[in-house]
């Protein structure tokens, strides 16, 4: 399955060592001038978008367009950067990744690895299947009939028999084709139409669940959704707490993104969901943990224990992306049990901060 990238600028040899890396990940791509991409961006829609911030106000404009346009969900986008001092100003513009200028092919490569495996996710979990099902909704502690119009991994589109509102917890219950026993979800209104449409984003699926969706969804899409993204593995974990960990990789992936993380070592292995809290491009990831419960937090808890007992032993890291856009999960633990935990208050707080700044602050916690 070939991807679509498009690549909004005038820099004739960065395009041309973008366009031979990003067609070694079976991404095909095509180069517009900030002029002409605009047109090309509303007109179609693209897994990946590149933009160069040598022309600032152009690049703002096309991510700008991006985000606000329907088409635009689930598209990665790339940003190349000359100035390093304004990485902050341009992932608050929009941008997913970044690529400082110049940049080597090796460079290049590291970079856009995340880059393959987010938008093969993405376009797995976009894969929607239409239906036309019953479906009971509770909202507000009021109970609402409703019709299944679309169904993906991460989502549904509902028409629901009144309006609901943006950003409301709606738990639904359906039976699909084919199937005996219901499917219970819960979600959040990611938007809402006057008539009673709304889409629908899922939260905090049980495993059993997710599995069952997946397994209908491939079975039955218009056509087959693509391999699930393979693991990035050329990464070394630094920094472990019971909230979260850094992680030193040339590949990052973005701020705010959904990750699933497998710790071995020796005989023992712990998978852990996480989220983007911090990306330095080029160079590492803070990660907030998922784990909230005691008992979640003691597999992490296991593991640290078991490394703190062997000294030298040192862990091995594979990731996996989950989505572009996962939950916040806030600083407080769900059991009610306070998580003081210094790594975990850094990562909340890196915004006030540069990567000298951060990694100074990190190397002190660490001492």
């Amino acid at each position: 399955m070939m991807f679509q990238a498009i690549l909004v600028t005038d820099d004739d040899e960065a395009a041309a060592r973008l366009k031979t890396v990003l067609s070694r990940f079976g991404i095909a791509s095509s180069c517009y001038g900030s002029a002409d991409a605009i047109g090309h961006l509303t007109e179609r829609k693209f897994d990946a978008v590149v933009v160069d911030f040598d022309d600032p106000q152009s690049a703002a404009r096309a991510l700008k367009n991006i985000h606000h346009s329907p088409s635009g969900n689930g598209t990665v986008t790339i940003a190349l950067l000359s100035e390093k001092a304004k990485v902050r100003e341009v992932f608050g513009q929009g941008a997913h990744f970044i690529l400082y200028k110049p940049f080597s092919m090796a460079q290049a490569e590291a970079s856009l690895r995340a880059v393959k495996a987010l938008v093969m996710r993405e376009r797995r979990s976009c894969n929607r299947v239409p239906v036309q099902l019953p479906i009971e909704l509770n909202w507000q502690d009021s109970s609402i009939d409703g019709i299944l119009l679309d169904l993906s991994e991460t989502g549904m589109d509902i028409l629901a028999a009144q309006p609901l509102r943006l950003s409301g917890k709606v738990r639904g219950s359906f039976t699909l084709p084919g199937e005996t026993n219901p499917v219970k979800v819960c979600g959040e209104t990611a938007w809402a139409n006057p008539n009673g449409e709304a889409g629908v984003q899922f939260v905090d699926l049980p495993d059993q669940v997710q599995a069952a969706l997946k397994r209908w969804i491939a079975a039955n899409a218009p056509e087959p959704p693509p391999p699930d993204a393979q693991a990035v593995t050329n990464c070394k974990l630094t920094d472990l707490t019971l909230g979260g960990c850094y992680i030193e990789t040339e590949s990052p992936f973005p701020e705010g993104s959904g990750i699933t993380l497998c710790l071995t070592a020796e005989n023992m292995e712990v998978d852990v969901d996480g989220r983007v809290r911090v990306m330095h491009p080029g160079f590492g990831m803070g990660v907030e943990f998922a784990s909230r419960t005691s008992e979640e937090r003691a597999q992490v808890e296991k593991f640290i224990g078991f490394l703190t007992g062997h000294p030298g032993l040192v862990p091995q890291l594979s990731i996996t992306p989950r989505t572009l856009a996962a939950p916040d999960y806030g600083t407080a633990a769900s059991d009610g049990e306070p998580l003081d935990d210094p790594l975990l208050e850094l990562l909340c707080r890196h915004e006030s901060l540069n990567q000298e700044e951060f990694l100074e602050e990190l190397r002190r916690q660490r001492a």
